[in-house]
């Protein structure tokens, strides 16, 4: 079997403009629309849409991994790296910052050069421990294959399928040179395009031992921000590749290997930015719908405790709300959850859940905009 790395005219891909540009100019018109409807909201709700996204896609793109962030830690990160004051901040471990780090670095500079160094950084800062998982790993600097070669391997120990496998280590100063050449020099191609080849160009060389999936969709967003000319980021990619997770391999797998036409890749990247487009309607919706409940609330005072819990709510609230939650989550005791939460009740902000079995659990009442 060859890889497209292995083939003589490597990398010199081929696609059917023809095929694509329908579906591309569908999408950039889709892309525009969403942009300045997003950027006619006030400062304030533009910048929680931005928030709610990119912790979405901070979240999200650990998850393709396999991995699971806090998202209050996630969003905590954030908040603070971009001077929000959203309040309710918490302290967030050294791998979440490290991810934090990297996606904001892509997003809000993505007008510096993707340089080697600049891609180190990035690396380093996902694993701060030098380890991945138990294993230690080669941080801030290409792999050495010391181990043998660079494998994508599924199944159980003795029966493992080889899904990919990579360049040799000995050619990557060459491999990423070409890259970033490319990228920062070729200035003919649609940026969206451009995203989505960088995207398939980078995971197909490989250059790491660990953390290349996570890179590789860091890079396509900085090439979607220089789409747009914007640091704000309204639609997460990588929200929409871990829904589509098992597509998303699948067509890694088969446009590496089946030649250097990769037209089914730009479709069904094209395809996935449509469909995060429709995700980002509901992330504009839920900014509106805090946006009316606090408007509705403006005159109501709530204590600390409480104003924490309906942000949580409102920010989507994993599971029931229950006393007991309420009570360990804000560290106080059970009656003192009960009275905070008999006050809300009373005043119609919290509602009980039918049929909430042997514990009783509370929903936010949306707020009648008419009264």
């Amino acid at each position: 079997m060859n890889y497209n790395h292995q083939l003589s005219d490597w990398p010199n891909f081929t696609w059917d403009d023809k095929a694509l540009s329908d579906q591309l100019a569908a999408v950039r018109h889709r892309q525009g629309r969403l942009i300045g409807r997003m950027e006619a909201l006030g400062f304030e709700l533009r910048g929680e849409a931005v928030l709610q996204t990119l912790t979405q896609d901070v979240i999200k793109s650990s998850e393709i991994e396999g991995e699971s962030l806090d998202a209050d830690q996630v969003r905590s990160s954030i908040a603070r790296r971009l001077g929000m004051d959203i309040g309710g901040l918490v302290p967030a471990d050294r791998d979440v910052e490290g991810v934090v780090e990297m996606m904001l670095d892509a997003t809000q500079n993505y007008t510096k050069p993707l340089t080697q160094e600049r891609l180190f950084d990035w690396h380093a800062a996902l694993f701060p421990t030098g380890r991945s998982g138990m294993s230690r790993i080669v941080v801030g600097a290409w792999r050495d294959d010391r181990d043998g070669p660079m494998q994508v391997v599924s199944g159980p120990m003795g029966r493992e399928r080889i899904h990919y496998e990579a360049p040799e280590a000995a050619r990557l100063d060459a491999e990423m040179s070409a890259f970033h050449d490319w990228i920062e020099g070729y200035a003919k191609l649609d940026l969206v395009l451009k995203s989505a080849i960088a995207h398939l160009w980078f995971v197909t060389i490989h250059p790491f031992e660990d953390g290349n999936g996570r890179i590789a969709r860091a890079i396509a967003d900085l090439v979607l921000a220089r789409s747009e000319g914007s640091a704000q980021r309204f639609y997460s990619m990588s929200a929409q590749i871990r829904i589509e997770r098992n597509d998303y391999y699948d067509i890694l797998e088969s446009t590496q290997k089946d030649g250097l036409d990769i037209t089914p890749w730009l479709s069904w990247f094209l395809g996935c930015l449509d469909r995060a487009f429709d995700h980002a309607e509901e992330t504009l919706a839920n900014v509106l719908r805090k946006a009316r409940f606090w408007e509705y609330h403006a005159n109501d005072a709530f204590n600390e405790r409480q104003r924490d819990m309906l942000m949580r709510l409102l920010n989507g609230f994993f599971g029931n709300l229950t006393s007991g939650k309420w009570a360990k989550i804000q560290r106080c005791s059970s009656d003192t959850a009960l009275r905070d939460i008999n006050d809300l009740l009373d005043r119609g902000v919290l509602a009980k859940v039918p049929g909430g079995g042997r514990s009783t659990s509370y929903a936010l009442v949306p707020p009648n905009m008419e009264q």
